[in-house]
């Protein structure tokens, strides 16, 4: 039986290294909050920016994105060219 697509994801993320992920909160299987958790844990993703993406808005669900270590909550609907320029601008640091 093949790996649930969130070990894939976690997998690539460490064998490609990327400098920002763009995570959604609602996914199957695993919540965003999970793999967010998960990868801040690993010491090697330490420097990686996480962009939580959702239509979960509400205060409870957003304070628990940025403690669980996401960099940045943003919900939907959301702009492409407002994310954008939030990607790039955290991406500039």
């Amino acid at each position: 039986m093949p790996s649930p697509r969130w070990r894939g994801a976690l997998a690539k993320a460490a064998s490609f290294a990327p400098d920002l992920i763009l995570l959604d909160v609602m996914m199957p299987k695993k919540s965003g909050f999970e793999v967010c958790e998960a990868l801040r844990a690993d010491p090697a993703r330490a420097g990686l920016l996480i962009v939580m993406l959702t239509a979960k808005g509400r205060d409870t669900e957003v304070a628990k994105g940025l403690a669980l270590g996401a960099d940045a909550y943003v919900t939907k609907p959301f702009s492409t060219k407002e994310l954008l320029a939030k990607v790039k601008d955290m991406l500039a640091c």
